[in-house]
């Protein structure tokens, strides 16, 4: 059995301009083949995403990251540990359709941001984060997105259509980010099934996987950002990874299951539902 790599979905720069951005990505062999990216999607209108919110994060004084989140209250966003670990700053874009026209931005230092402390980076076991920020006024364009009930903590929404957005790369020849903001909706599928690619080591109960098929997927500067029921526009999942294989290649992607994370999520913030 071939053994395949798994990619943080995260995209960096270093030392070049925001329209030069770079892969950043861990990587880990893994059973099957693995990657995080929005392929094959259609561009957002003007506020059909009013909880998408774009990160631009400070690894150091020549490297920063682009990753993507979502707004769950006046002053908090989640995202995935992964793109918030060993970084000095970040400023967060809110209300934007193109990536660096945002309506509102903020900038916070790492002592804002709060990374679950079960993260593994080996493995991506809990990616998941909170970024403190100055509280926002809502507007049409920024609009915080509604978090799973405690009670429905045990839904697995296997079948459910759900929609995942971002600025990541739009194709597998791409070369950086997008600089609009593009959408798909993707079925969720078993554990069960994702585990086929991943391994059972790697999809866990945290996770929540969905189809990619025909080319459509999250990608690379994806990671962090929103996976929302197509019915309610409940969060469900934040983008974690995919297959090193590329996201057009019909692999699974792979979300942090925020249902697994409501406990956490109201001890830290006090947002529940």
């Amino acid at each position: 059995m071939k053994f395949l790599i798994i990619l943080a979905l995260a995209v960096a720069a270093s030392a070049f301009p925001e329209s030069e951005l770079h892969h950043r990505s861990r990587e880990m062999p893994v059973v099957g083949s693995i990657e995080g990216r929005i392929t094959g999607g259609s561009k957002a209108s003007v506020g059909q995403f009013p909880y998408q919110v774009g990160l631009s994060l400070r690894v150091s004084a020549l490297s920063s990251a682009w990753c993507g989140g979502s707004l769950i209250g006046n002053s908090w966003v989640l995202t995935a540990a992964h793109c918030t670990d060993g970084i000095s700053s970040v400023t967060v874009y809110l209300g934007a359709t193109v990536r660096t026209a945002a309506e509102v931005t903020a900038t916070v230092s790492s002592s804002d941001i709060i990374i679950h402390s079960g993260w593994n980076s080996a493995n991506l076991k809990n990616d998941i984060s909170l970024i403190k920020i100055p509280s926002v006024a809502y507007t049409t364009n920024i609009q915080a997105v509604k978090l799973p009930s405690i009670a429905s903590s045990y839904s697995t929404y296997t079948g459910d259509s759900a929609i995942a957005s971002g600025w990541g790369r739009t194709s597998d020849t791409s070369n950086s980010v997008a600089n609009e903001l593009y959408y798909v909706a993707l079925t969720v599928i078993a554990n069960s099934v994702c585990a086929n690619t991943y391994g059972s080591s790697i999809v866990t109960s945290s996770n929540i996987c969905v189809a990619t098929p025909n080319g459509q997927s999250t990608c690379n500067g994806d990671s962090g950002g929103p996976l929302v029921l197509s019915s309610s526009k409940v969060l469900i999942g934040a983008t974690s990874f995919g297959a090193s294989a590329g996201c057009q290649k019909g692999y699974p992607a792979a979300f942090t299951r925020v249902t697994s994370y409501v406990d956490w999520i109201k001890s830290n913030t006090g947002i529940s539902y």
